[in-house]
């Protein structure tokens, strides 16, 4: 893909995945444009969870390709994804009830100066 072409934001190719007997995901093909909010809906089984744990690092594809602003991106780990700017928010929330909703989106990865909360910067993110 030439700069010329080249788009920001995500989109899965005919992405596949298939675990030993079982074919989680096929073809699926999805794109979000920078500041879109979109949701994957679907019963139990149909394969949300294992799409976006290929985003997070969590699983390779079988096939198919995963376009991050741009380039082609296979993310072997969690923290390769999270360093290309990608962070996923699972359905299963461990939240802490003592901590604001902003301070629970960023739990791990607060952003600081210095040793200190830079509060600006986590609610401007948030």
């Amino acid at each position: 893909m030439t700069e010329a072409t080249r788009r920001d934001g995500l989109e899965f190719r005919a992405i596949s995945k298939a675990f030993p007997g079982v074919q989680a995901l096929q073809d699926v093909s999805f794109t979000a444009e920078p500041g879109s909010i979109h949701a994957l809906l679907g019963e139990n089984g149909a394969g949300k969870s294992t799409l976006l744990k290929i985003l997070a690092g969590v699983y390779t594809p079988t096939s198919g390709e995963l376009i991050v602003n741009g380039h082609p991106r296979i993310f072997s780990t969690t923290a390769e994804s999270l360093g290309s700017g990608v962070a996923i928010i699972h359905q299963e929330l461990h939240l802490v009830p003592e901590m604001s909703v902003a301070e629970n989106i960023f739990l791990g990865h607060t952003p600081r100066r210095g040793a200190f909360v830079s509060w600006g910067r986590l609610h401007q993110r948030a």
